[in-house]
């Protein structure tokens, strides 16, 4: 019994290692996009992500998700980000191929999620991807 307890203890302390290694990634990724903007701007005041925070929520989220979707020029991730961001069904194939030629730009070292959003969502391309 003794023998199956410590084999059963070092699962659990490999399994929290694993969480904590994959939560350090994600949180500099959300540390990267918040440190730039203030807490109130964010969210309501009954703690609600507000509306025009969504996409920078998404990415700073999905960052690492999204690049590979933007090297590959398609995927979930950014089908979901693509809505939105309000972009018409019919206009996504020109905005995969916008995301993914923009993929190099976001592919940096120091590149993050507010890099991403940039790209993507506030340089709007002249090619008619966006809605009017």
């Amino acid at each position: 019994m003794g023998r199956s307890s410590t084999i059963l203890r070092h699962f659990m302390w490999a399994g929290m290692l694993c969480i904590t290694l994959s939560a350090c990634t994600l949180t500099e990724s959300i540390n990267k996009i918040l440190s730039s903007t203030t807490p109130g701007d964010w969210f309501t005041g009954d703690g609600l992500l507000k509306a025009d925070q969504k996409v920078n929520a998404f990415v700073a989220l999905n960052f690492e998700n999204l690049k590979q979707d933007m090297a590959k020029g398609h995927g979930e991730y950014l089908t979901s980000l693509s809505t939105l961001l309000g972009v018409p069904q019919d206009r996504q194939g020109a905005f995969f191929a916008y995301a993914q030629s923009r993929y190099p730009s976001v592919n940096t070292s120091g590149s993050g999620p507010s890099d991403l959003v940039a790209l993507l969502a506030q340089d709007r391309p002249s090619h008619n991807i966006y809605p009017q």
